[in-house]
């Protein structure tokens, strides 16, 4: 446990940072947690990449329970609400599971295609499954203390394009900063890992 402590605290750290900016906006389809969130994809590829699959999805699961804790927290504070406390919760333990499932299947290949497949797969899947449970109108009679109204207003997509309820315009640019991250985290993850491979063999 002690060698996935780094691991267990660098998510713990991104889901508590992602749950307090996400309620901060940047510009009119963001918020600032969209700038954060997708590092958790980055912890998980790395603690996949040096210590193996179980390693890390031990990693998200600690990362899960701290998403749990800080949905309770938020909600008596009325930050919240159950159904996008329930879509949080769903998406991140789905999403990073199918990141470790994808990279597994790519460890044997180029080092970058593990983390870049699994991020991309992982962050898709993220943003279907908490838009979709979070706003969709389909959804509603599971939820019907929660008024998502404001979400399915019809909007041009992203300002410009074909109307869609306003929640895909959130959604496409969500994704697309995950999908961006995705790439710029490349970068971090040869580095880190690199340095962690070094030091075990140090070790050992």
């Amino acid at each position: 446990m002690p060698r996935l402590l780094p691991g267990v605290i660098a998510m713990a750290i991104v889901v508590v940072a992602s749950n307090i900016l996400v309620q901060h906006l940047l510009g009119a389809w963001l918020t600032w947690g969209a700038l954060t969130y997708p590092v958790a994809f980055l912890v998980t590829d790395i603690m996949n990449r040096v210590y193996g699959p179980a390693a890390a999805r031990k990693v998200v699961y600690a990362g899960f329970v701290t998403g749990v804790l800080c949905s309770l927290v938020a909600a008596g504070m009325d930050k919240t609400t159950l159904r996008i406390a329930v879509a949080s919760g769903a998406a991140f333990l789905s999403a990073q599971l199918m990141d470790i499932a994808v990279f597994n299947q790519l460890r044997k290949y180029n080092w970058w295609l593990p983390p870049l497949a699994a991020s991309v797969a992982g962050s898709i899947f993220d943003t279907a499954v908490f838009f979709s449970i979070a706003f969709a109108a389909q959804l509603t009679p599971i939820f019907p203390g929660d008024d998502v109204s404001w979400a399915n207003e019809l909007v041009p997509l992203l300002g410009h394009g074909p109307v869609q309820p306003l929640w895909v315009s959130l959604a496409v640019a969500d994704c697309s900063v995950k999908l961006a991250q995705a790439v710029v985290a490349l970068v971090p993850f040869r580095i880190v890992v690199g340095n962690l491979i070094q030091r075990r063999a140090q070790i050992h």
